[in-house]
């Protein structure tokens, strides 16, 4: 007697993951009225194994990055080296505590500034959330609470001057709705608008020459696989579909902008979930693309560049008249991005 075939899961799921992208390079081509690019998407490479690494910020005015990590503070150097940081600072590790950097912004009408090197940190450890100051030294302190918000799920400061140099905060306030508040340097916070679009992840401000959509705030959709743009009056845009496949913990999450200078590298935080049981656990790493590989994928400077949750597809938006989307690089199948895509400029 024959006994009968097994189902092979993981097989199958390898396979329906490459069909995925397949038919997301074709949506890429087409997108936004272009051709697209041809050759196939560079990689991300394993830089770094740091296991419960969440997000990625920097580079600080030494060079080395800053990581959030199983609820601390690490940072890295550019051979790879990794030291405390900010010992004071202690989270809960299972919260998305997003990070930003600061090189220094002076914010308008507010008599202060954010210093250099200050990271700004979302403070998820009780209702209602805020966010949490660590200086360049190490000292930890309260700069505000947001309120109207079930929670904070993304956090960019605006270094292009929309929104007077405040940070920026995005959090849920209902089911498919999104709110987006601004805070000065003393901690006011002022709500800047509820939009119709669930926006989560590493967020970020275009630089000016990012077509209409410059000086606003840009923030990703996975559910819905769409790139919005948030302008400092609360207005919600569809800068472009991102063309890849969506879905929870799957579509397009992690946002950053190529410098003025041009690129020199790219990080991601591919954060290991392996008791998920989702097809995507991650390999608790730092991803990165080297120069090389950036100028293969033909990240010009003010280019977006946006990671999927699901194995860090990157997808390339490039605004002048129109946007235009293309496929620049792919990650290991089981990669799952969080947090912020950090572009670090040329010196």
């Amino acid at each position: 007697m024959r006994r009968p075939a097994v189902l092979d899961v993981g097989r199958w799921q390898r396979l329906l993951r490459t069909l995925a992208l397949a038919a997301a390079l074709i949506t890429a081509a087409t997108a936004g009225g272009s051709a697209g690019a041809t050759t196939a998407p560079t990689a991300w490479e394993r830089w770094l194994h740091l296991p419960g690494v969440l997000d990625i910020a920097g580079p600080r005015s030494d060079g080395r990055l800053v990581a959030a990590v199983r609820g601390r503070l690490k940072l890295v150097n550019p051979s790879g080296k990794v030291t405390k940081f900010a010992p004071r600072y202690s989270v809960p590790a299972g919260p998305e505590s997003y990070i930003a950097l600061s090189p220094g912004v002076a914010v308008d009408r507010a008599g202060c500034s954010f210093a250099r090197d200050e990271v700004l940190a979302l403070d998820l450890t009780g209702g209602p959330p805020g966010i949490t100051r660590i200086s360049a030294t190490g000292r930890v302190s309260h700069l505000a609470t947001v309120t109207g918000v079930t929670t904070l799920s993304g956090i960019a400061l605006d270094t292009v001057g929309g929104f007077e140099h405040r940070l920026l905060v995005i959090g849920p306030v209902a089911q498919g709705k999104t709110q987006v508040s601004a805070v000065d340097c003393r901690g006011a916070v002022t709500r800047i608008g509820t939009v119709d679009a669930r926006l989560e992840g590493g967020v970020a401000v275009a630089p000016l020459g990012f077509g209409a959509f410059g000086g606003q705030l840009v923030a990703a959709s996975e559910s819905s696989g769409v790139i919005y743009a948030v302008s400092p009056e609360g207005h919600l845009s569809t800068v472009a579909p991102s063309g890849v496949p969506r879905g929870g913990d799957i579509g397009v999450e992690s946002a950053g902008f190529v410098p003025p200078t041009g690129a020199s590298a790219a990080y991601l935080a591919d954060r290991g979930t392996p008791r998920s049981g989702k097809p995507h656990p991650g390999t608790d790493s730092i991803l990165r693309l080297n120069a090389t590989a950036l100028s293969a994928a033909t990240a010009d400077p003010g280019d977006l560049l946006v990671a999927t949750e699901g194995a860090a597809t990157v997808v390339r938006v490039h605004c002048a008249g129109t946007c235009v989307t293309t496929v620049a690089a792919t990650g290991p199948a089981p990669a799952h991005g969080e947090g912020h895509l950090l572009v670090a400029g040329r010196p």
